[in-house]
Formats: C-alpha cells, sequence, structure tokens
C-alpha cells in the first residue's frame, strides 16, 4: 500500500489542454447529437424515455483510468458476489482527448461503444459529450447510496448541477505545496507565488487550465463565472510574475522532486501528489488551499446512451456509494472520496492494521488531502467552461503564451 504508484492523474497531466483540438473538430459536426434539456420538466421526461423497459442483464463493461482500483479488484467481486452482475473493467482511458475522439463517432451514428459505464473528467469534453446528447440521464430512484452518503457539494457542480448525467467517482485539488526546510510560514495566500523574496524557487503548472484558474484567483475572478476580459487580465498577472523571474520552470507532472530536493520552495501542485510523496519517500511535504481559492478537478461515473447494460451500469454506480466500499477504495487510490463517512471505517481499518498499512491508513483518515475541510471545500472552484470552440482558441492563446514562450 505504501508504494509510489503512477495513477489515474498522472495520464490526465500528459494530456493537457493542447490535445483538445480533436474534440473541438468533432463537436462541430452537426445533427449527429440529442440537444440536451431546457427544462426540469424536459430533463425528467427524458429520464423517463430512456430507462423505460430497461431491465438488468448481469452483466457490465466498465472502462476507467489507470490505477484508479486496487488490481485484485476487491469491490468489483464484492459486487459480482452482492449482485450476480459480472463485470469486465479495462484501464482504458489515459486522456480526455484521445478517448473522446475514439468513442464520438459510434456515439454519433448511436452506435454502443463497448462500454456501459465510462469515467470521464469534468472540463471541456464532458461538456461536449453532454451538448452533443451523447449520455445517458441518471434515474436517481436508482441511486439511494448516493442520495444517503455523497457530501453535499457534489450535488451541485457548476459542470452537472443536480447530477443529471454523472455522479463523482473521486476528485483531487490544486493548491500551494511548498517545503518546511525552507519556508517557516506557511504561504496561505496565493500572493506568495508571486513573492520578489521567492525570486527563482516558485514552480507553476504548464497546464493551459490549472494556471489560468491560479491567475484568475490571483486578480479576484472565480473561473466558473469569468469572462475573456479576465483571462486577459489573468495572464498579464501571470506574464508580470514571468517576467519577474520568480518562476523557476512551468512543470508538467516533474515538480515533486525539485520541491523536496529544494530546486524550488513553493509550487502549484495536485493533492494526491503530495500525500502519495509523503509516503512513499518519506519528506514532510505541506499542501494548502490559498484563501483566495484552489481548483478542484473531479471524475465522474456516466453511462452512455447507447450503452447495452445501462441498469447494470447504474447499480455498480450506486454500489460505490456504500459507505464500506467508497472507505476500501480511498484507502487504496488516496484521492478524495465524496463520500464523507468513509472516514470513520478508514479509522476503525487502521485501529485493527498494523506496520506500514496501519500507519498509512491513518494518514488516509487524518488527511485534509483525501478529506478536505469544511473551509478549504468552500474555496474549490472548477475549470473555465467554454461555450464556443472560438472562446477555447481564445483562452489557449492567451496562456499558452505564458508557459511555452
Amino acid at each position: 500500500m505504501t508504494q509510489r504508484r503512477l495513477g489515474r492523474r498522472d495520464a490526465f497531466r500528459l494530456a493537457g489542454l493542447s490535445a483538445a483540438g480533436l474534440a473541438l473538430a468533432a463537436c462541430g459536426v452537426q445533427g449527429k447529437g440529442t440537444a440536451k434539456p431546457t427544462s426540469s420538466a424536459q430533463a425528467q421526461s427524458e429520464v423517463e424515455k430512456f430507462w423505460s423497459g430497461k431491465t438488468k442483464n448481469g452483466h457490465v463493461d466498465f472502462a476507467n483510468w489507470p490505477l484508479y482500483m486496487d488490481p485484485k479488484q476487491p469491490e468489483l467481486k464484492q459486487f459480482t458476489q452482492q449482485t450476480g452482475i459480472t463485470v469486465n473493467y479495462k484501464e482504458v482511458i489515459l486522456e480526455m482527448p484521445s478517448w473522446f475522439a475514439k468513442i464520438q463517432p459510434q456515439l454519433a451514428a448511436g452506435q454502443p461503444i463497448d462500454y456501459d459505464l465510462m469515467v470521464v473528467t469534468n472540463g471541456l469534453h464532458f461538456e461536449q459529450l453532454v451538448q452533443l446528447g451523447y449520455l445517458a440521464p441518471l434515474d436517481h430512484s436508482k441511486l439511494p447510496n448516493f442520495a444517503a452518503n455523497v457530501a453535499e457539494q457534489y450535488k451541485n457542480e457548476s459542470f452537472d448541477p443536480g447530477n443529471v448525467y454523472s455522479i463523482p467517482w473521486a476528485s483531487g485539488m490544486t493548491g500551494i505545496a511548498y517545503n518546511p526546510k525552507y519556508i517557516d510560514t506557511p504561504p496561505t495566500s496565493i500572493a506568495e507565488l508571486w513573492n520578489p523574496k521567492y525570486k527563482g524557487k516558485v514552480g507553476m503548472m504548464s497546464d493551459s487550465q490549472e494556471i489560468a484558474n491560479f491567475g484568475m484567483f490571483a486578480i479576484g475572478a472565480d473561473p466558473d463565472k469569468s469572462t475573456e476580459a479576465d483571462w486577459e487580465k489573468a495572464g498579464a498577472k501571470l506574464q508580470e510574475q514571468r517576467d519577474g523571474g520568480i518562476v523557476r520552470k512551468y512543470y508538467d507532472q516533474a515538480y515533486m522532486d525539485p520541491l523536496a530536493k529544494g530546486d524550488i520552495w513553493l509550487a502549484m501542485a495536485w493533492s494526491g501528489d503530495v500525500f502519495q510523496k509523503n509516503v512513499s519517500d518519506g519528506t514532510d511535504l505541506k499542501f494548502v488551499v490559498p484563501q483566495e481559492g484552489g481548483t478542484i478537478w473531479t471524475d465522474n461515473m456516466t453511462i452512455p446512451k447507447t450503452a447495452a447494460n445501462p441498469v447494470d451500469a447504474i447499480m455498480l454506480m450506486d454500489f460505490f456509494y456504500d459507505v464500506n466500499v467508497a472507505a476500501h477504495l480511498a484507502e487504496y487510490i488516496n484521492y478524495v472520496t465524496p463520500v464523507p463517512a468513509a472516514k470513520d471505517v478508514i479509522a476503525a481499518d487502521a485501529a485493527k492494521a498494523s506496520g506500514d498499512d496501519k500507519k498509512l491508513l491513518e494518514e488516509v483518515a487524518s488527511s485534509p488531502l483525501v478529506f478536505p475541510s469544511a473551509e478549504d471545500s468552500a474555496r474549490l472552484r472548477s475549470y473555465v467552461k467554454f461555450k464556443t470552440p472560438q472562446e477555447q482558441k481564445k483562452f489557449e492563446s492567451i496562456f499558452q503564451a505564458i508557459t511555452t514562450s
């Protein structure tokens, strides 16, 4: 359990936003999807229409990211034992642009993609799946565990208010990590990333979405509600940071070792990286959500509209909201669980464990990186939402220029 793992987020970073053109090109196909409902009554009608007459078939084909479950798949074995439903689980999603490009032609033609359940990250591609009518509307009468156990903040996320098409698999946060060997006072403000006393010792991310959010936090803008004028101001603020020589480097996934060694003293960072680095290498790196805001990204379980086994798929979705199941999943993947009651189960498991496993479970149960505080959660925001390919192109032109020029 304590071995350092490259997981789902490592794959996501390698993709970045630069490959989004694949999905944007697909989005330009006309007349191949169904528009999303525009009212609650229409949405309910779509739910009834989709689920009418559908029955349990005894099988689920499940597409997920690498290392997002214990390779022994204990949860899936338990699900099969309880329900009789077999699960074909494949780690086939390596990054969203290529996954969208792969499944879009079949979905546009109304054909199955050979998976009944897939985990999709919030962002541009999730929006396109919704806008093109490629996702099944969820029947919440079939999700009693979700209703009973999900954290409140996941019920009204900006990318899918009311969980019409998705429920969370796991989340992570983007905040500031720092090395206490070199920084005595926790950098609670995002302004510290612009502090001249850290000249040449700050690491920033090269991902356009990530760095844009921090630029907007620095100028007091909410990415969820931002305008092109906000993007311009945020870009100027980030350029000021670069021109001042404060940034040592714009990193993809390689910022943790420089931070641990002292090449940089503080950096934009993903919460899961900090947790796993400390566990695997014995470091004491710290993570904070700045008072101006941090980013939350969420990977979401969704059902393609052409799924062959949607009833079985939604049963599996709800199974992962059983508190014990959610706890055991979080024990392995170490990301933010959408089920807060899992914390007590993990603590109880820690009490029964021994050695390194006991230490890890105690750290998972007590970690604000797996169970964020209410104060931290209130400061977390999502990524910018694009209404058109033109908006996305404008956005990229502003923020990619900072990290690549």
